[in-house]
This record gives C-alpha cells, sequence and structure tokens, in this order.
C-alpha cells in the first residue's frame, strides 16, 4: 500500500501539482457550469465542434497546397483569392448546421458562392471539394458528431454551399460564417482563421475563433512558417510537426472567454478539453502596448494607423498579421491595440468581424468604430455606418487614448 502524502511534509513540486490539478477542475466546472446554463447550449456546443471539424480540414489542405502544388486556388472578381478550403469549409458548416436545427430553420451569412464551381471547366476544382468535404465527415465522430450515412455528392455540396445566401438583418437569428479569413495567408502557410458567429435581432451573441496556426508566443506571430514552404512531397506526416493552433470562443454578456487546443492525429474531441479562460493584457501605458494590423495593403491605410501610433505614443514596430488572428491576439494578452482604417469605398462586411468582437469583448476588451461607436451587425452583410474605421483594444484607458489619437491625425489624412 503507498503511504498517505502528509501534507505539512508535501514538497513545492507537489503543492504546485496540485493547486494545479485543483485549478483546470475548478475551471472546467466552471465551464461545464456556463454551458448548461446557457440559453444557447446547444448553439454553442455544435458551433465550437464544427470549428473544431473546420480546423483539421483546413490543416489538410494547406499541406497540399504546398506539397502537391495543385490547382487548388482560383481567383475572384476583386483579384481576392479563393481556394478548395474555402468552399469545403463553407459546404461542412452548412450541412452541419442543416443537419442540427434544420435547413428551414437556418439562416447563414457567408462569404462564398458556387458561380465558379458551378462551370464546366471548374469540374476538377469541385470533385476536389467533394472529396475534401467527404474525408472531413468521415472523421465527424471524433469531433462528437454524426456523420452522414453516404457520402455527399456534387448537388448537395453545391446545395450546402449556395445555401449560405442570408443577408442577415435586424431580426432574427442568422449564423455568419467566414470559411477561411485570411486566405492570403492561408495560401502563403501563414495565419488564418475560421469564424463563426451568431446574430440575434441585430446582435453579436455567439462567437467561435479556429487559429490552426496560431502560435504559442506572441513573438512569432509574423513569423511565416517556413517549413511550409520548404515541405516536398517526401515529407513524412508534415501535419504532426505543426502542433499549434487553438479554438477560442465566448458568448455575448458572459464576461468569460475560452481558449481550447486543436486536437492532432486520433485525438478526440473530448468536451471542455482542456478549455482554460483568457483574458486581455493589463498593460495600459502605450510605449508599452503592441499593435497589430492587417498586412493587405489594398484596403488599409497603414500611413494613417502609423500616424495614429505615433500620436497616442506606441514605440512598438506594429504586427502585420492575416485575418481575425488580431482579435484572438488581443482576447489572450499577446497584444493590446488592434487598428484597421480602410482606404476610401471599402466597406467592411460583417463575417470579418462578428466572432472577434463577441471573444474580444467578453475576454474583457472595447471594440468600437473609430468614433467610439458599438459595430452595428444589424445592416445586412455590411458594418454600415462605420465611422473611419475599426479599433480594438485590451480596455478603456488605451480605448481613449486612441479615440483621441484618431481626431487629432484625422486632419492630415487622406481617407
Amino acid at each position: 500500500m503507498r503511504p498517505r502524502l502528509n501534507p505539512t511534509h508535501m514538497t513545492y513540486h507537489h503543492k504546485i501539482l496540485l493547486e494545479t490539478k485543483a485549478s483546470q477542475a475548478c475551471r472546467q466546472n466552471e465551464h461545464k457550469h456556463l454551458m448548461e446554463d446557457d440559453k444557447y447550449v446547444k448553439e454553442f456546443d455544435v458551433a465550437v465542434r464544427a470549428v473544431h471539424m473546420a480546423c483539421s480540414l483546413c490543416q489538410r489542405v494547406q499541406v497540399g497546397l504546398v506539397t502537391d502544388c495543385t490547382d487548388l486556388v482560383k481567383s475572384k472578381d476583386d483579384d481576392s483569392p479563393v481556394t478548395v478550403a474555402d468552399w469545403s469549409v463553407q459546404a461542412t458548416i452548412s450541412w452541419i448546421l442543416s443537419e442540427f436545427f434544420g435547413v428551414q430553420n437556418v439562416s447563414i451569412v457567408a462569404e462564398e458562392d458556387v458561380q465558379t464551381l458551378s462551370k464546366s471547366e471548374s469540374a476538377g476544382l469541385l470533385a476536389a471539394v467533394v472529396k475534401t468535404v467527404n474525408d472531413c465527415l468521415a472523421e465527424a465522430p471524433k469531433f462528437g458528431i454524426p456523420n452522414p450515412e453516404n457520402d455527399l455528392g456534387n448537388s448537395q455540396i453545391l446545395e450546402a454551399i449556395s445555401r449560405c445566401n442570408s443577408k442577415g438583418g435586424s431580426s432574427g437569428r442568422h449564423w455568419v460564417l467566414d470559411p477561411v479569413d485570411g486566405t492570403l495567408g492561408f495560401v502563403r502557410g501563414d495565419q488564418y482563421a475560421v469564424a463563426l458567429a451568431l446574430i440575434e435581432d441585430g446582435k453579436a451573441v455567439l462567437g467561435v475563433l479556429g487559429c490552426p496556426n496560431y502560435p504559442m508566443k506572441k513573438e512569432w506571430l509574423n513569423y511565416h512558417h517556413q517549413c511550409y514552404q520548404t515541405l516536398s512531397k517526401s515529407s513524412p506526416s508534415p501535419l504532426g510537426i505543426w502542433k499549434e493552433g487553438c479554438v477560442m470562443y465566448a458568448r455575448k454578456g458572459s464576461g468569460k472567454a475560452w481558449m481550447q487546443p486543436l486536437m492532432h492525429g486520433n485525438e478526440k474531441l473530448e468536451w471542455p478539453n482542456s478549455a482554460q479562460l483568457i483574458q486581455v493584457s493589463s498593460i495600459d501605458d502605450p510605449s508599452l502596448a503592441t499593435f497589430c494590423e492587417p498586412v493587405e495593403k489594398a484596403n488599409t491605410n497603414h500611413s494613417f494607423t502609423t500616424g495614429v501610433a505615433h500620436n497616442m505614443g506606441l514605440r512598438k514596430r506594429p504586427l502585420r498579421v492575416y485575418s481575425m488572428v488580431k482579435y484572438a491576439a488581443i482576447a489572450r494578452g499577446d497584444a493590446e491595440i488592434f487598428m484597421k482604417f480602410s482606404t476610401s469605398g471599402y466597406k467592411e462586411k460583417i463575417w470579418d468581424h462578428a466572432a472577434g468582437v463577441v471573444i474580444v469583448e467578453e475576454a474583457g476588451g472595447v471594440v468600437t468604430d473609430a468614433g467610439g461607436r458599438p459595430l452595428d451587425f444589424s445592416r445586412g452583410v455590411y458594418l454600415e455606418g462605420l465611422d473611419r474605421g475599426i479599433i480594438a483594444c485590451s480596455g478603456a484607458t488605451l480605448h481613449e487614448k486612441i479615440i483621441g489619437a484618431v481626431y487629432a491625425s484625422w486632419d492630415s489624412s487622406n481617407l
């Protein structure tokens, strides 16, 4: 029989171990209690599992883009890229939501349509999407989701994608999906996100954000994952060497945001799967703050952002990050500020912000337009009435300083 440990003789490491286990148990009980008491418990559960599945799908496709050099990327009318992953994630999540809540009860606002896939010259591309979706759905039980009895066919896949044609609005429930946010980052083996939110009567009430390449150290946020660039077809198990990634989620008004690690290999999604609370940074001194901005220059005024940063006393170089991973960095405390000021004529879409806004706000942060007003998700696909730009930050003190710096910089801008 093993001797019982006398608490008075515990080593420091024993105490830390027991405290860690107690803390984990407390967090899991807190997470379970929150989920059981939540009016959105089913929506929360399904959305988190669906985003985990979508992240797994994206990881496989991203490796294929590098190792196989296949023609899986197309250009849309605005010259922005779209990949097999974009269509496949949209089809997969659309199918899951429709299965759980009923086709007639599901309204989905999403980025992609089926125009390109429906063309006769796109038969090979459609076949790749169909195979990718069915391969993903075959693993659904691993994520706690029943898989279809039979593989989905071309028409079912196209129907699932085209079903995501809602325009949203101020009444009813609308799921908002960006299947691969930051497609350019995805194609380059860099940061991207899978973003799913629920809008109810014009308010964003749930946010789930999957970040498959999000590193555990903020110093790596600008790192272009060169291992993907050097992978060859002969590389053994390329996914096995890249074991980072997480899913973040929150419910509006809960005051809590959570993060789970992505699964790898044959792991199964166990609820709450090591979920841990995340919180924004406590830094409120601009000279110590880290700020993020988009990589893309096409729809972002970097020069104006530089002027705002200078006026408020930011000293660090900006972290230029693809996708809503910027919101994840704020929510987890890896950065304090995200600023985006669009170029003239560009209109922000709700799927680029809804999930991230809920998570940052519930983690203790602040998100507004540059005039200090909350973002309005009630007016359709676009963030209509946006005042100059979007500001997300870790607290009220920094927010006030940013707003002041925006007004000080505005007269000299060309926005």
